[in-house]
């Protein structure tokens, strides 16, 4: 990212480093991650035609890699999931390559947004900007922050109603289908003091960028840390970063996620 002038956060720092983590993780061999990478952003793109694309390409190389693991196994957490699986008969082979699928999405596309949404909150907020550089203690509340302030989800998964239940004066009817919004509740004033002002200092417990309950992210102590990692090397790299387009040039992909299509940054490094 340091060699581009001005550079796209999201695509030379957000994307690059989830991936990079859920590759190790998964074991995706060195030679094959640049064609990994590639099929993973396509199918998570907003453009359907090269979701559709990328989808058997992806697909099939998950089963290879499945099998792989079986022939060969390896010191990762996919290779783990394959024996569990032989071992005990808790997945068929269909259900382990959709739970890889499903680390991918969920491992890679919410971390990139909490990097990204993360940075441009700081760079609206340049007061809470110099607070982190000041006294970089305050990052582990930070990460906290962006992830309530700006999450990387607009909506959860879609759920049913069990029973109806009245919010707000209206009844949902039992078996009816709800979307719950996180980017509301997160900024809820009554569970949130002054919820629209982003605040490094502050202790947002209770913010559900990671899902309550059974549904709570299995995945989220990992993606704190990749946070934490991810905006201390930011900071430390770049004294100086900035906008380098008009905020209102900034354009959000129009799914679930809260997600910046580009971040076009300026910045000084250090060596």
């Amino acid at each position: 990212m340091a060699r581009q002038q001005p550079a796209d956060l999201m695509r030379d720092f957000a994307y690059p480093l989830p991936m990079s983590v859920l590759c190790e993780l998964l074991g995706v061999p060195v030679p094959d991650r640049d064609h990994f990478h590639g099929w993973v952003q396509a199918r998570m793109s907003d453009d359907p035609a090269r979701m559709m694309a990328a989808a058997p390409s992806l697909l099939g190389y998950l089963h290879q890699l499945v099998e792989a693991k079986r022939r060969t196994p390896a010191a990762d957490l996919l290779t783990d999931l394959v024996h569990a699986s032989d071992d005990d008969g808790r997945l068929s082979p269909q259900e382990l390559v959709a739970m890889t699928f499903l680390l991918l999405v969920a491992g890679h596309e919410t971390t990139v947004n909490l990097i990204g949404n993360g940075t441009l909150a700081l760079l609206r907020h340049p007061d809470q900007l110099a607070a982190l550089r000041a006294d970089p203690s305050l990052m582990p509340s930070a990460i906290e922050e962006f992830l309530r302030y700006e999450g990387p989800l607009n909506t959860a998964s879609l759920r049913y109603t069990t029973e109806p239940i009245d919010i707000g004066g209206v009844t949902i009817p039992r078996h009816d289908l709800v979307s719950v919004a996180l980017a509301s509740a997160n900024r809820d004033d009554a569970h949130f003091p002054d919820a629209t002002r982003l605040d490094v200092t502050r202790t947002p417990t209770g913010h559900l960028a990671f899902g309550h309950g059974i549904h709570y992210c299995v995945g989220a102590p990992l993606a704190r840390l990749e946070g934490r990692i991810a905006f201390t090397a930011l900071l430390d790299r770049f004294p100086e970063i900035h906008l380098a387009c008009d905020e209102g040039d900034l354009r959000w992909r129009g799914t679930m996620f809260r997600e910046l299509q580009a971040l076009p940054v300026r910045f000084s490094a250090t060596p």
